[in-house]
């Protein structure tokens, strides 16, 4: 009874805060932007806010906003009230003023738009009118939902068929789930990715040692013009993915390639999201601990291959929601840590044992591989493991608490609250509770 009255509640929340942005947008009738995906959308958001930020007046979604209540909020320009029935107020207050009074609104909305069931892409663009849709890339997140892939996709790809004829469709070329989306759509498509038939393409990609860690820089490739990026603070192959989809987005909107190239030098990562940490005893770390799914993880490893270190060291906790998948996803990556380069392996919680069984099999020695059974027990055993100029990688789904094996490696642990995921008060006060899917 308790819970149907819960269900109710947000229930009655989402259709009121939905009737607030629907006006409000109305009112003011901003450019929307809206950017899906399965993995790299709050990336994405970022590269597309650092290369129209410069000139531009526009407001992005923050953090996670990017469900039925997290983008009404972000139209509303409010954050959440939470349990306080006061700050929910401010938030109908607030929704006043843009309806009804003279106020000042941006002329660009950055929204991320998440989905994890079936009907999520529906919802949201009943009420958001997307005139330029990004899509990043499209993996088995929430396919304990959804079945397939091609499910997964046909949802995504809702926001693209929903575009106008004076819209643009900017889609991934390195992904064919993606890519296939531009036959279903009005708008201009333009493509992007290292593929050579993207439309905005790189090429000619380093990865260098910088005074603050690691960079990047690649070659800009657009309508038969190239021009040199800079990601001083960009340490992946899929970041340089995310910034090719701001330059996109920047094209649509007529920028030029000089102005794009200069604001994409002050893209920056955000926590969790493939960070390069110092860390004690001279280690190095790299921090991809907000989320994991078969596809990020591959991708974080891909990195690791690509990235010096006197030895390698792969900590990886569940990747959660994937359903019957969960055994032969976590198998499948054998192949992928080993060619990481990875001379050491700690896992974290019960699906990772199946990677543990197929690195195994695979010749990798046993006593380099660790199962352990959560984050607590990871940060115990690293002490007297890791070595100065180690380089390692930690990663895992949400759920299985990741950043806390980061936080006890910091050089600067007094820095976690700024350099680290999922440090909000309420966050952290959650205690560790094992996933349900383990009890199956």
């Amino acid at each position: 009874m308790r819970q149907s009255g819960k269900k109710w509640r947000r229930r009655t929340l989402e259709r009121i805060l939905r009737f607030m942005a629907r006006l409000v947008l109305l009112r003011h009738c901003p450019v929307i932007i809206g950017v899906t995906g399965s993995v790299g959308k709050s990336s994405t958001k970022e590269a597309v806010a650092s290369v129209l930020g410069s000139s531009m007046n526009l407001r992005q979604s923050e953090g996670n906003f990017n469900n039925e209540i997290g983008v009404p909020l972000t139209i509303l320009q409010s954050s959440s009230g939470g349990s306080s029935f006061a700050r929910w107020i401010a938030v109908g207050f607030r929704f006043l003023r843009l309806a009804f009074f003279p106020a000042k609104y941006p002329d660009i909305l950055i929204l991320e738009m998440g989905v994890d069931r079936p009907g999520d892409m529906k919802y949201l663009l009943e009420f958001v009118p997307v005139k330029i849709g990004v899509v990043t890339r499209i993996g088995e997140s929430h396919i304990a939902y959804f079945g397939t892939m091609a499910n997964i996709a046909k949802e995504k790809g809702r926001m693209i068929s929903a575009l106008p004829e004076d819209g643009f469709a900017i889609l991934n070329a390195d992904d064919p789930h993606v890519l296939h989306m531009a036959e279903k759509t009005k708008a201009v498509a333009l493509s992007y990715g290292f593929s050579e038939h993207a439309s905005v393409r790189a090429d000619n990609v380093v990865f260098q040692a910088t005074e603050n860690g690691f960079g990047s820089s690649f070659k800009l490739n657009y309508a038969g013009k190239t021009i040199p990026v800079r990601l001083p603070q960009m340490i992946a192959r899929h970041s340089i993915s995310d910034a090719l989809a701001g330059a996109a987005v920047g094209i649509a909107l007529g920028m030029n390639l000089v102005d794009i190239a200069q604001s994409l030098e002050s893209m920056r990562s955000l926590p969790g999201r493939l960070r390069f940490l110092p860390g004690r005893s001279g280690i190095g770390i790299l921090d991809d601990t907000y989320n994991a799914s078969p596809v990020s993880v591959r991708a974080a490893l891909e990195t690791l291959r690509e990235m010096p270190g006197r030895r390698k060291v792969v900590i990886l906790g569940d990747m959660l929601e994937l359903g019957v998948n969960a055994e032969s996803e976590h198998r499948l990556l054998a192949d992928d840590v080993i060619g990481s380069g990875a001379e050491l392996v700690i896992l974290a919680g019960r699906h990772m044992r199946f990677l543990g069984d197929g690195l195994l099999k695979k010749g990798f020695p046993r006593g380099a591989v660790m199962l352990l059974p959560d984050h607590d027990a990871v940060s115990r055993s690293l002490e007297g493991i890791l070595r100065t100029g180690d380089l390692v990688l930690v990663k895992g789904s949400r759920g299985m608490r990741m950043e806390k094996v980061v936080e006890g490696l910091l050089l600067r642990p007094s820095e976690a609250a700024t350099v680290l995921c999922c440090q909000s008060p309420e966050w952290k006060r959650k205690e560790f509770v094992a996933p349900l899917e383990w009890n199956n």
